[in-house]
């Protein structure tokens, strides 16, 4: 299973996120649920640096993502690429529910 977490800063603002796990819908390389997990994932990774002009703090390995903005970094931009995202997973979480926990923190 895919566990997704939406990280807030104290303020409310979209701050990061953490994907972990593989959903386990389908054998590597068939899995659609994971392909749609990282592909949302890493594209919000890349737009918040080539749209919003951040630098994310980004960790990535085998079933492992996790990308934070620095707090000085939070911008409109920013925040609007988080909430697509945010509604992305959301959308895929309701989706396919037995392979992907969706949980804001």
């Amino acid at each position: 299973m895919t566990r997704v977490t939406l990280f807030r800063d104290p303020d409310g603002r979209l701050s990061g996120f953490e994907c972990k796990g593989h959903s386990g819908y389908a054998e590597a390389g068939s899995d659609i649920v994971c392909a749609a997990v990282s592909a949302l994932s890493i594209t919000c990774a890349n737009a918040l640096q080539s749209v919003a002009g951040i630098d994310p703090d980004v960790t990535e390995k085998d079933g492992y993502l996790t990308v934070r903005i620095p707090q000085p970094q939070q911008c409109h931009d920013a925040q609007v690429i988080m909430k697509v995202f945010e509604q992305g997973i959301g959308d895929i979480a309701a989706s396919y529910p037995k392979h992907i926990v969706f949980t804001t923190r």
